[in-house]
């Protein structure tokens, strides 16, 4: 076993709070080995470097199964760009249907390749934009998931169309809090630095 396969399942299981199975650790490098891949010819992430794939994109994604609530059988991935944080999610939640919607083209493409070739079967894609989705969610989904870079909250009223009444919102936020008007902070601490999430529940 490599370094850094020693290392992916290590922080992975760090962040999981729990041990890394075989076939979760295989998936999440083959992940790695294919955003790696195709980092080179399209900007998906911040780096090409593995070993920052692993900190940035991995362990932060899994860093949110510690904030969903239990029982969540649906999660839609708003903006998924790289994957992030629905792949990792689909690889560890198994019994979970893991909905990716991504409307760039680039990266959607990049989508169906990592869920094709690692053959996750609770993982679907949607390429189109959040407000055009339209009937292509059969039924509302009990939680979504999304990195946010600028207010978590501007999203909620798209977001309450596609969430279920109960349901949940899960965005990673900024280092520091910021004032917000609806729901609230938490802190998750990780393998290396402590995470800020938001999060939302919907009447």
């Amino acid at each position: 076993m490599s370094d850094l396969v020693r290392l992916l399942e290590r922080k992975s299981g760090d962040a999981l709070g729990r041990l890394v199975t075989g076939t979760e650790r295989d998936h999440m490098y083959n992940y790695l080995k294919l955003l790696t891949k195709w980092q080179k010819s399209q900007r998906l992430v911040g780096s090409d470097e593995p070993s920052w794939i692993v900190d940035n994109v991995i362990v932060d994604s899994l860093l949110f199964s510690r904030v969903l609530p239990a029982g969540v059988r649906s999660v839609a991935d708003v903006g998924s760009g790289a994957g992030i944080p629905g792949i990792p999610l689909a690889i560890v939640l198994p019994e979970v249907e893991v909905t990716l919607i991504e409307a760039r083209q680039k990266r959607a493409s990049f989508l169906a390749a990592v869920i094709r070739e690692i053959a996750l079967p609770n993982c679907r894609l949607l390429n189109h934009r959040l407000e055009d989705l339209g009937r292509q969610l059969s039924a509302r989904v009990d939680a979504v998931v999304m990195r946010c870079a600028g207010s978590p909250t501007a999203l909620v009223p798209q977001l309450l169309g596609i969430l279920a009444p109960g349901g949940v919102v899960v965005a990673s936020g900024p280092p520091k809090r910021a004032v917000i008007e609806l729901g609230s902070w938490i802190e998750i601490e990780g393998p290396d630095r402590t995470r800020l999430f938001w999060v939302y529940h919907a009447a």
